[in-house]
């Protein structure tokens, strides 16, 4: 499902963090927006879930236009992991908590159980999330996310923490559901896991941006 920012500017009562970005993302795209700490990156991301309203300019998902969606409505084609995991987590168990989202959809739990099993969670499926280290949330978070099968995928620093064999598995989860034409849309400065995943990069700087870098595989 393609996504796009149309003339876009927000502040949070001071400057401008974002400054009329008109950017476009195509149906099963990879895309990593990279740049420096306070850059917009996130602010970007947040207007896809209409958790941050533009102050100007346009945001649309598909054929929605956000403005016109809350955020519940969104979840339905917008899969979002935050930066930090404890922002999501509230389940007494991992499994409760991955499977929560498809079974309020009324789509039963097996989507939950089969990414449980993908990412390598099944060993820890009974336990509460915050017994587990914050990496191993995270990857929960993801979980509970992936879960939903949305049709776009935004991720705020998905393996910030992250080894390498846990690295490895974020990176397959999201290849296979690239090769299903799942838009990706990754912040991210994890330069391994940009090469291993994105076939674009959009770089922003001061709220604006500044370079668009398409690549092959």
């Amino acid at each position: 499902m393609p996504v796009r920012w149309d003339g876009v500017s927000h502040d949070y009562g001071g400057g401008d963090v974002v400054r009329d970005v008109t950017l476009q993302v195509e149906a099963g795209e990879s895309v990593a927006l990279l740049g420096p700490n306070g850059a917009g990156k996130t602010t970007l991301t947040r207007m896809l879930m209409g958790l941050v309203r533009p102050r100007a300019g346009w945001v649309g998902v598909g054929d929605w236009d956000v403005s016109t969606r809350r955020p519940w409505e969104l979840a339905a084609r917008v899969g979002y992991a935050f930066q930090h995991a404890d922002q999501q987590l509230f389940a007494r168990t991992v499994r409760d908590d991955v499977v929560f989202g498809p079974r309020r959809l009324g789509k039963g739990e097996g989507r939950g159980d089969a990414v449980i099993a993908d990412l390598g969670l099944s060993p820890h499926a009974g336990r509460h999330p915050y017994d587990l280290p914050a990496p191993m949330r995270k990857l929960v978070a993801l979980a509970g996310v992936l879960a939903m099968q949305p049709s776009v995928l935004v991720l705020d620093e998905p393996t910030a923490g992250f080894d390498a064999e846990l690295r490895a598995r974020v990176v397959a989860a999201l290849r296979a559901r690239i090769a299903a034409s799942v838009t990706v849309i990754a912040v991210s400065h994890d330069a391994g896991f940009v090469r291993e995943v994105a076939t674009r990069e959009v770089t922003v700087e001061g709220g604006r941006v500044v370079n668009d870098t398409r690549r092959d595989g």
